[in-house]
């Protein structure tokens, strides 16, 4: 190989090491504006919840005086711990121990389930519907909307946890694992403020 030759070749890595790195920051930036848009959308339907409470006089429906708070709390204990389980499974990935990364992220998307599911318990027996008064449009859309993400969050979980089976697909980087991760402690945090808004908050 000619001195030349070796230069381009050294030339063109690191070209393609350089874009590599700017997709990546891009991709990154992308997934930041695309959560900030996320939390203005959320922070409008909290504002919202809060002005109709403080200026409905009758703000729950008839014959409801507030709502149950132990399985709620139940749920809300089993996905905020699911925040610390998928960081377990990111670490294990960066140790580039795949088995680890594996169990933890079933495990986070099974207690994304058991929240959905109890979400949906909930729901069955609840004596409100929808259209009940501004209390039970508000509670259903709050609630359903957050429950569509962690929807999204598990979907995109399964994404991941498919990719790791496919050899060498984290060698080259893991922001898809770290955006997954990322969305899913959002979803987290938004639940906290909506339980606290909806259920401590009666």
């Amino acid at each position: 190989m000619t001195v030349e030759r070796a230069i381009a070749n050294q030339t063109e890595a690191r070209i393609r090491q350089e874009q590599a790195h700017e997709s990546a920051e891009n991709s990154k930036f992308g997934f930041i504006v695309f959560l900030l848009s996320e939390t203005m959308i959320f922070l409008g339907l909290f504002a919202g919840y809060i002005t109709y409470k403080t200026t409905t006089t009758d703000w729950y429906p008839a014959g409801v005086t507030g709502l149950e708070t132990r399985e709620p709390l139940m749920n809300t204990i089993v996905l905020v711990s699911s925040s610390f389980v998928i960081y377990v499974a990111e670490r294990y990935l960066h140790d580039r121990k795949l088995w680890g990364f594996r169990i933890f992220l079933l495990a986070t998307m099974a207690m994304g389930g058991y929240f959905l599911w109890g979400q949906a318990v909930e729901w069955r027996g609840l004596t409100f519907g929808f259209t009940d008064g501004l209390f039970g449009g508000t509670f259903y859309l709050l609630t359903g909307f957050h429950g569509l993400h962690v929807l999204t969050g598990i979907l995109l979980q399964s994404l991941m946890l498919g990719r790791s089976f496919i050899p060498g697909n984290y060698e080259s980087g893991m922001f898809g694992v770290e955006a997954t991760s990322l969305f899913w402690h959002f979803v987290d945090v938004i639940w906290i403020v909506l339980y606290t808004l909806i259920y401590v908050w009666q």
